[in-house]
């Protein structure tokens, strides 16, 4: 024992690094991920597992940026690294170069199960998807500025309608798509209408083809959440025609492609003007047609009406026939008045008239209004006028007035004949033989104004 060589801590633990590293320089490890986490510096810790056994695993920043997916603990991964030990706290690891989902069958199940979970929460509620507007004042697209597919979508909408377009360029692919997707669709909802720069009436999310693990970004909740909150109407083109994500279900409108995405944006321009056109032409037959038949009406109604001339042919004849007549009328009425007149001045007589007289005055002569006898009458009615002017008078409020007495008045000159009554107005006048006197009531003798 006393010959076995001595080794201190580090030298023992370099020794056991560069055993294992010669020995596993390269190994490609299937597990189910472990406690997998993302630290400030973009460096990923975690651990691989099976049934019997775990090894922690570390991601280094670069190797993290090329992941097509979002990691999460329970997903069965396939890693490539190597085998390395970590002496400051006795314990090996792999340093993983590249990680792959363990199979399409585990990357589906676990989309899968994100999709059933946004659509529990609602977000796939066809409630809430917008129409798109007709014809765009502003498209934004959020895609790579470089490829095919933004060339494609500007050419297609040159082609059909040129419009006002805002390009957002992010990553579609890589661990850092889908942040740099979800912040460009909060940042066109987050321009101010009228501001410098234009807020669009439509967004297209665009990207060309790929794998499953390509497409990876469009599948991540951060984008279908902010999909789903977009206030501007939003067309999702992702993939080909066969290739569904996520955001598909979240947008508005789902493209097969990203040139039908700028097709549904905004019509054939030259269409709309043929369109146009063709309605104007329609309008202008209308018009024509409806002009001739309410002309073809008017004669019809015409050709039913008299004509003017002939409608004052038979006034004018009965005119002429009574002006005929008249002058044989008026001779005729003359003659039967003279008649009539000639038969009255027989009972007109002077003498007559004189009996008629005669009888009047005697009639009169024979009544009983002589003038002593009406004399005498008025004088009657005259004593008696006098007696009842004077009984009137020793009657009347104002002899009581000169006797002592007083009459209480309210403001409108009604005569107060109660205490109760006087205590309720404001003021009273007291009347007396020689004038009016203002009081005021209290609680028990008036007293002056």
């Amino acid at each position: 024992m006393e010959n076995t060589p001595e080794y201190s801590v580090s030298e023992l633990a370099g020794a056991l690094k560069r055993t294992v590293e010669t020995t596993f320089g390269l190994v490609r490890v299937r597990g189910e991920l472990s406690g997998f986490k993302r630290v400030g510096s973009g460096h990923c810790y975690g651990a691989l597992k099976d049934a019997d056994a775990l090894v922690d695993l570390v991601m280094f920043r670069g190797a993290a940026a090329t992941l097509s997916f979002r990691p999460e603990d329970g997903l069965e991964v396939i890693v490539t690294g190597k085998l390395t030990t970590y002496p400051g706290r006795s314990k090996y690891q792999i340093i993983v170069d590249r990680m792959a989902p363990a199979g399409v069958g585990a990357l589906l199940a676990q989309i899968e199960a994100r999709r059933v979970k946004l659509a529990a929460e609602g977000l796939f509620d066809p409630a809430r998807k917008r129409p798109l507007p007709h014809i765009p004042r502003v498209i934004g697209i959020i895609t790579s500025p470089t490829g095919a597919v933004i060339r494609d979508i500007l050419h297609r909408l040159a082609d059909r309608f040129p419009r006002h377009v805002l390009v957002w360029p992010v990553a579609v692919q890589g661990e850092a798509a889908a942040s740099q997707v979800a912040a460009a669709i909060r940042g066109f909802n987050a321009l101010a209408p009228g501001g410098l720069i234009p807020r669009p009436d439509l967004i297209i999310v665009a990207r060309g083809g790929g794998s499953i693990e390509d497409l990876g970004a469009f599948n991540e909740e951060i984008v279908v959440r902010a999909a789903a909150a977009s206030a501007i109407p939003l067309i999702s083109a992702v993939g080909h025609e066969t290739d569904t994500t996520l955001i598909d279900y979240a947008s508005d409108w789902r493209a097969p492609t990203p040139t039908a995405a700028a097709e549904r944006a905004v019509p054939v321009r030259a269409d709309l003007v043929a369109q146009v056109a063709t309605l104007a032409a329609r309008l202008e037959q209308a018009m024509a047609r409806g002009l001739a038949q309410r002309s073809e009406r008017a004669r019809a109604i015409a050709a039913r009406l008299p004509v003017p001339r002939r409608l004052m042919e038979l006034p004018a004849q009965r005119l002429d026939d009574l002006a005929g007549r008249l002058p044989r009328g008026l001779a005729i009425a003359r003659s039967r008045a003279a008649a009539r007149l000639a038969t009255s001045a027989g009972a007109l007589r002077p003498a007559l008239l004189a009996s008629r007289t005669r009888r009047s005055a005697d009639a009169l002569a024979r009544t009983n209004l002589r003038p002593r006898l009406l004399t005498a009458r008025a004088e009657t009615a005259a004593q008696r006028l006098a007696a009842a002017g004077r009984l009137l008078v020793s009657l009347g409020p104002e002899s009581v007035l000169s006797r002592g007495y007083a009459l209480v008045l309210d403001n409108n000159g009604q005569l107060i004949g109660r205490v109760a009554a006087a205590r309720s107005q404001p003021a009273l006048t007291l009347r007396f033989a020689d004038g009016d006197l203002p009081v005021q009531p209290a609680s028990s003798q008036p007293r002056l104004l």
